[in-house]
């Protein structure tokens, strides 16, 4: 007689609790604020870094004669540097100096063609065979930025950040 009980009691409460099966998120949604709070607080805050482009002064220098569609490339010869517009031609060609190629003078005139196209980042490397690796990256620095003084203290700036590497055109006689 006493499983008929049980049976009752559980018959009892099925039809009390029926349509009761709900599911109760109130644990689910604490965990989710103690995980929120977790990566919140361990979350690594990320620091953008902005290049700020100081250039110099204006000088009583000339502005150059550069062609209104610029698109620059620096050739690395082994005699010497040279600056020069896709479609025009050279613009200038910076010889070696005794202690080798003059990267300060390529940044000199790099800020120069800036202040003329301040919305130009890109520019193409074009190396002669056989360049050597530290010579690659110095020239690359060259061309990136540039190094000066502002109001007494060192400063850097930005020229042209996007640089494009290819080889180099053949000089005139056949020569590389």
């Amino acid at each position: 007689m006493s499983g008929s009980a049980i049976a009752r009691r559980q018959a009892r409460n099925h039809a009390r609790y029926k349509g009761r099966n709900d599911l109760n998120i109130v644990p689910m949604i604490d965990i989710f604020v103690v995980l929120l709070f977790f990566l919140i607080f361990t979350a690594v805050f990320s620091k953008t870094s902005i290049v700020e482009l100081d250039l110099p002064a204006a000088s009583m220098e000339q502005p150059l004669d550069l062609p209104r569609n610029l698109e620059l490339e620096v050739v690395v010869r082994a005699q010497s540097l040279v600056v020069q517009d896709k479609n025009t031609g050279p613009l200038t060609q910076l010889p070696n100096t005794a202690a080798g190629y003059d990267y300060e003078g390529l940044s000199a005139y790099l800020s120069r063609v800036k202040a003329q196209f301040p919305d130009l980042r890109t520019a193409t490397l074009l190396l002669e065979p056989d360049v050597p690796y530290d010579t690659i990256v110095q020239v690359m620095d060259a061309v990136r930025s540039f190094e000066g003084t502002l109001d007494g203290r060192p400063a850097r700036g930005e020229l042209f950040p996007q640089i494009s590497l290819g080889d180099a055109p053949l000089a005139a006689g056949g020569q590389p």
